[in-house]
C-alpha cells in the first residue's frame, strides 16, 4: 500500500491511480509522447549554442574540401551561340515571295512540342557526328587533350574513334530555351576558348542544314504518291454517288432534311414513316406514364381503409373534418372522465362526432371516384396510341428492308468522299510547300571566343558549400537532438519526459548548495521554496505523506533536493522526517554532520521502532534517518515487509516522509520503494549526456505503477540558454545596482 492511499480501497490503490502527466496507465512508451511545439525558436537556439563546436566544424570542414576542389579543378572555357526558332518556313518560290507554309504547330502545345524536338535533335548523336566530321576531330589528340581524355589508341577501330568523338562532345554540350520563348542558347565547354567557339558556330550551322536537308528530302516521293493517289479517290467517289442514286429512286425512298450522324460518323437521313414512328412512340410513352400513374393513386384509394390514402389525408375538406374530430374525440374523452354516458353534453358529442365521421366517409368516396375516372381515362389514350405505333412499326419495318441496301451504298460513298478530300487537302499543303524553303532557323549571335574561364567558380562553389554545411549541420544536430533525452531547458522536461514540470534549480553562484540553501535570498531557496508550493498543490489531496526523491543516475543533485525539500516543509511548521534510503553511498548525515553509526539498515536487520534511529538536525521539525551502516545486499533488505512496516510506522509520528533514494539506473532499490510511497519526485541535471538514460529509468519506474507527481530540473544555467531565461524565472531578482535599487 502507497502511504498517503489510506482513504482508498486497498484493491484500488494502485489500479485507480493514473500516471501522472501520461495518457493512460499502461503505456511505457508514452515517456515521449508528449507533443512539442512545432517550431520552438529558444528551443533551436539552444540547440544551436549547445552544438557551436560540431556546427562549426561541419562547416569548416566542407568549406575547406570545396576550396580545394576548386583549385585543383582545370580552367574551362565555354562559348554560346543564340539562335531563333519559328514554328513556320517562308517559301522562295510558290504562290508569293513572302508566304509561309502549313507545315508548323497549330496551337500552344504543338508548338512546345515542336521546340522540344528542337533541342532533342541539337542533343542527338547524329548532329554531333555531322560536327565531328566537319571540324575533323575524330582521332584528334588536341582535341582529346582540350576535354581531359586520354589520347586514342592506336589500335581503336574507326566506329571506336566516332563513339568517342561523339561522346566527349554531347558530355560537354549544354542546350537551354526558356520557358515562353524561341530563343535557344548553344553552349560549350572546353579548356580551349578557340575551340569552344569553333564547336558552338559549327554545331548551329549543322543544325540549319540538317533543317532544310531533310524538309528537302520528304516532300519529293510525297507529292508524286499523292497525285496517283488523288485520281483514285475521284473516280470512286463519282462511281459510288451515282449507285447512291439509282437505288433510291428504284425503290422509291424518300428522305427527309436536314441529315444527321450517327455513331460512325457517317451521316444519315430520315424517313417521313420513321420520324411518325418516333414522335407517335414518345407519346405513348407519356401516355403509358401518366396511366401508371393514375393507376398507382387508383390503387392506394381503392383500399378497404379509404382513410391511408395520401390523396384523402392531403385533401383540404378531409383534413379539416379529421382535425374537427380529433378535437371533438377529445373533448368526449374529457366530459367521459367526468360525467356518465347519457349526461347531455356526452350524447351531443357522441351525435356529432357520427356525424363527422360520415361526412369523412363522403368526401373519402368522391375522392375515390374522381381518382378512378383519371385511371380509365389514362387507359384509354394509352391503348389508342399504342395501336397508332403498333400500324407504323409494319410501314417502317418493311421500308427498313429497302434502307438495308440504300445505307450500305451510302456508307461507302461517304468513305470516298472523306478519303478524297482528305488526300485533296494533304496534296495542297504539299504544293504549297513545294517551293524551295528558307530555313526557319535564324542565327541571333555567333559564338565568340571567351576572355575568361567560365569555371571553376570560386564564390559560386564557396556559395554551395556553405548551403550544403548548413544543411548538413542542421540535419546532424536535429537527429542529435532527437536520440538525445537530454534536458537542456525547462520546456524540454514536459515533451521528452512526459511529466509536469515542478521546479527549476539553477546552478549555485558559490559552488556550495549548502551555503545558498542558507540564504533566504540565494536562487536556489527561491526555487525550492516555489518547488515547496507545487507540492503543496500536486494530487487532488494535497501534499503526498509519503514522498520519494530519485534521479536516473548518481550526482543529478537529488540529496540536496530531497533536504532543501524536507527543510522547507519543516519550515512551515509541519513535522518532517527525512530518510537516508541510499544504503550503498549514504551522504546525508555528512549534511548534518553526523556520525552514520545506526539508521536504515539497522531497522531493516530488526524490529526495533524508528524512534531508535531518529536524529534530530538544527532545523526545527526536521528529523533525520541516516542509511546506517552498508549491508552486504541493500535490495534484498529493501524487498521485505520490513520497510512498509517502518513507512507505517513514520507516517503515524510525522506529518511528511521525505526519503533520498539511490538512482534508479542500475538499481532495484528506487523502483522497490516507489511502489510504496504517496508520490514520487523525479530529479533530472540540466544539459548532461545521456543515451536514453531517462527513458529507461522512467520506464522501470512505471513498471511498479507508482504516482510520479513531476520532475525538478537542477543545475539549470540560464545564462546557456538565453537571457530571457534567467529574467523570467527570476534569478536577478536579488541583485541590486550601485545607487541601491532593484
Amino acid at each position: 500500500m502507497r502511504h498517503g492511499d489510506a482513504h482508498l480501497p486497498s484493491n484500488q490503490i494502485i489500479a485507480d491511480r493514473p500516471l501522472a502527466g501520461v495518457p493512460g496507465q499502461d503505456d511505457d512508451l508514452a515517456i515521449f509522447t508528449a507533443p512539442r511545439p512545432s517550431f520552438d525558436l529558444r528551443h533551436i537556439l539552444v540547440a544551436v549554442r549547445s552544438h557551436l563546436w560540431l556546427i562549426g566544424g561541419i562547416i569548416a570542414g566542407i568549406l575547406t574540401l570545396a576550396l580545394v576542389y576548386t583549385l585543383l579543378q582545370t580552367a574551362r572555357y565555354t562559348a554560346s551561340s543564340t539562335i531563333q526558332i519559328n514554328d513556320s518556313t517562308a517559301r522562295v518560290l510558290g504562290r508569293g515571295q513572302d508566304a509561309e507554309d502549313d507545315s508548323g504547330p497549330t496551337n500552344v502545345y504543338d508548338t512546345d512540342r515542336f521546340l522540344k524536338t528542337q533541342i532533342d535533335i541539337l542533343n542527338s548523336r547524329g548532329l554531333a557526328l555531322r560536327v565531328a566530321q566537319r571540324l575533323k576531330l575524330i582521332g584528334n589528340k588536341e582535341f582529346y587533350a582540350e576535354q581531359g581524355a586520354g589520347q586514342p589508341s592506336p589500335k581503336a577501330s574507326p566506329d571506336d574513334l566516332h563513339r568517342q568523338a561523339v561522346g566527349m562532345l554531347m558530355g560537354n554540350l549544354s542546350v537551354k530555351l526558356p520557358r515562353d520563348s524561341r530563343i535557344a542558347t548553344v553552349s560549350y565547354k572546353s579548356a580551349n576558348p578557340v575551340r569552344s567557339a569553333q564547336i558552338a558556330n559549327a554545331y548551329v550551322a549543322e543544325f540549319i542544314s540538317s533543317n532544310l536537308q531533310r524538309k528537302f528530302d520528304s516532300s519529293s516521293y510525297a507529292r508524286d504518291f499523292l497525285s496517283g493517289q488523288l485520281a483514285d479517290a475521284k473516280q470512286r467517289l463519282e462511281m459510288s454517288e451515282r449507285a447512291v442514286n439509282a437505288y433510291a429512286r428504284s425503290a422509291g425512298l424518300i428522305r427527309t432534311e436536314p441529315t444527321t450522324t450517327d455513331t460512325s460518323g457517317s451521316s444519315t437521313q430520315t424517313s417521313v414513316t420513321t420520324s411518325s414512328l418516333a414522335q407517335l412512340n414518345a407519346a405513348t410513352n407519356e401516355a403509358t406514364a401518366r396511366r401508371i400513374q393514375a393507376e398507382a393513386r387508383w390503387r392506394s384509394v381503392s383500399g378497404s381503409n379509404a382513410l391511408g390514402s395520401t390523396d384523402v389525408i392531403t385533401n383540404p375538406t378531409v383534413s379539416t373534418l379529421l382535425a374537427q374530430r380529433a378535437s371533438l374525440q377529445a373533448a368526449l374523452d374529457e366530459d367521459r372522465a367526468r360525467h356518465l354516458e347519457d349526461y347531455p353534453s356526452i350524447r351531443a358529442r357522441v351525435s356529432q362526432l357520427a356525424a363527422i365521421e360520415r361526412q369523412i366517409q363522403l368526401g373519402a368516396s368522391n375522392i375515390r371516384s374522381g381518382v378512378r375516372q383519371d385511371y380509365q381515362a389514362a387507359l384509354s389514350a394509352e391503348q389508342q396510341l399504342k395501336a397508332q405505333v403498333a400500324r407504323l412499326k409494319g410501314e417502317t419495318l418493311s421500308e427498313q428492308d429497302s434502307n438495308v441496301q440504300y445505307n450500305l451504298l451510302m456508307r461507302e460513298a461517304e468513305t470516298n468522299r472523306e478519303l478524297y478530300n482528305g488526300l485533296l487537302e494533304r496534296y495542297k499543303q504539299l504544293n504549297a510547300a513545294s517551293g524551295v524553303s528558307l530555313s526557319n532557323i535564324y542565327v541571333i549571335d555567333k559564338a565568340e571566343v571567351p576572355s575568361s574561364p567560365s569555371s571553376p567558380n570560386l564564390f559560386k562553389n564557396l556559395l554551395l558549400a556553405l548551403i550544403l554545411s548548413l544543411a548538413i549541420a542542421v540535419t546532424v544536430v536535429f537527429l542529435k537532438d532527437q536520440f538525445d533525452d537530454s534536458i537542456r531547458m525547462p520546456e524540454d522536461v514536459e515533451p521528452k519526459l512526459g511529466l509536469p514540470l515542478l521546479g527549476v534549480v539553477p546552478n549555485s553562484a558559490l559552488d556550495d548548495p549548502q551555503a545558498d540553501l542558507a540564504d533566504p535570498k540565494s536562487a536556489i531557496s527561491e526555487a525550492f521554496n516555489s518547488l515547496r508550493s507545487s507540492l503543496l498543490y500536486s494530487t487532488p489531496e494535497g501534499l503526498p505523506r509519503t514522498i520519494l526523491v530519485t534521479s536516473a543516475q548518481a550526482s543529478e543533485g537529488k540529496t540536496t533536493s530531497s533536504f532543501a525539500i524536507a527543510a522547507g516543509l519543516a519550515r512551515m511548521g509541519k513535522n518532517i522526517l527525512l530518510i537516508d534510503a541510499d544504503l550503498r553511498r549514504p551522504a546525508l548525515h555528512r549534511r548534518n554532520g553526523s556520525e552514520n553509526s545506526r539508521g536504515l539498515s539497522d531497522l531493516l536487520t530488526s524490529h526495533d521502532p524508528i524512534g531508535t534511529a531518529v536524529v534530530p538536525t538544527k532545523t526545527a521539525n526536521l528529523s533525520m534517518i541516516h542509511a546506517g551502516p552498508v549491508p552486504p545486499s541493500p535490495t534484498e533488505l529493501l524487498s521485505t515487509d520490513r520497510i512498509e512496516q517502518i513507512l507505517d510506522q513514520a507516517t503515524k509520528q510525522f506529518d511528511v516522509v521525505v526519503i533520498d533514494s539511490p538512482p534508479v539506473l542500475g538499481l532495484a532499490d528506487a523502483p522497490l520503494i516507489a511502489g510504496l510511497v504517496g508520490g514520487v519526485i523525479f530529479v533530472v541535471e540540466a544539459d548532461r549526456a545521456r543515451h536514453g538514460s531517462l527513458k529507461t529509468s522512467l520506464r522501470r519506474l512505471r513498471a511498479m505503477r507508482p504516482l510520479i507527481l513531476g520532475a525538478v530540473l537542477t543545475k539549470f544555467d540560464p545564462t546557456k540558454a538565453g537571457n530571457r531565461y534567467s529574467e523570467y524565472y527570476g534569478y536577478n531578482y536579488y541583485q541590486y545596482d550601485s545607487d541601491g535599487r532593484s
